[in-house]
């Protein structure tokens, strides 16, 4: 049987009195794009640092493609790549320059390398600024070429900590493309993001990190539909809320709600408004403040009784 990609039983860290991961437990099977979330400080960084090598548990353990961060950390970094929040690039080098370093430190050789840096510099919009110095750089290209550097060898885990961050909204989506195309060739991505829309997208699973453990854990569609159903929203002339009325989601659902609307005779903009990974978020991190996050999905109790049966 073959190792997950990733696997945490029991994890724990703390920087002196506080304590960031208690008794973490995690798996990401192979192949998958995995998203954590949670809020600033939550611990998604110092997760991605004991995965990969950079940082000890304090206890628990953590392996990633079958090998023990902790007993067999040279194996562990043979087999993965990390991009993290700041960029990595030498500035006194030009943009192909750093490519083709990255890729013979990596074992390519140097055609080789010199083909491999032409391939990222196009994917990630750099070729016309391959000759210029990092330093002469835009925040955003330095956040592309870095990025850009991650992928000079396909590993079998990928590590992305908030990837997007300082990227414009055509070069976010250039890169979703990118991720999906090498999950979809077999290597698994764990990313951390500050965009819900990012992991609503990208994420065939995500994990939403609250007071050092896993709160909640699911597809998006799963984890959107534990915080109840479509709402129709009654909108005045400025945008302001005035009525909300949960529906089922059905055609019939929101006739109801219209004709109770209409018996009041309400006037107003109307739309229908479904669960976002927002309210999920909110839900599970300010509950004073989102919706109410349901303990397990709608409809999972009535399927285990009847699968008891």
């Amino acid at each position: 049987m073959t190792a997950p990609a990733i696997e945490v039983r029991g994890l724990r860290k703390a920087f002196g009195a506080q304590t960031v991961i208690d008794g973490l437990d995690l798996t990401v099977p192979r192949g998958e794009i995995f998203a954590l979330l949670g809020p600033n400080g939550a611990g998604k960084t110092t997760i991605i640092n004991i995965l990969t090598t950079l940082a000890q548990p304090d206890a628990g353990t953590a392996t990633v493609s079958g090998f023990d961060v902790t007993s067999s950390p040279t194996e562990v970094r043979r087999r993965i790549s990390l991009t993290g929040q700041s960029a990595a690039v030498d500035d006194a080098l030009s943009a192909v320059e750093n490519v083709v370093m990255f890729a013979r430190l990596s074992g390519l050789s140097g055609s080789t390398s010199r083909l491999r840096a032409t391939e990222l510099l196009e994917s990630f919009g750099l070729m016309d600024a391959a000759p210029r110095r990092v330093a002469t750089f835009s925040g955003g290209m330095r956040r592309r070429l870095d990025l850009a550097l991650s992928f000079v060898v396909t590993p079998e885990v990928l590590f992305l900590d908030e990837p997007t961050t300082g990227l414009d909204t055509r070069s976010r989506r250039d890169l979703w493309g990118i991720i999906r195309a090498l999950a979809t060739a077999g290597t698994t991505v764990f990313l951390t993001t500050q965009y819900l829309e990012e992991a609503d997208q990208l994420a065939d699973r995500i994990a939403v990190l609250h007071e050092g453990r896993v709160a909640a854990l699911g597809t998006a569609a799963e984890l959107k539909s534990r915080v109840g159903g479509d709402t129709v929203e009654l909108h005045d002339e400025h945008g302001d809320l005035l009525r909300e009325i949960p529906t089922d989601g059905t055609v019939s659902g929101l006739r109801r709600a219209l004709d109770d609307l209409d018996r009041q005779a309400a006037d107003g903009v109307v739309t229908l408004r479904r669960p976002t990974l927002d309210d999920v978020f909110l839900a599970i991190t300010m509950p004073d403040r989102g919706p109410a996050f349901a303990a397990e999905p709608a409809g999972a109790a009535h399927h285990e009784r009847n699968e008891s049966r």
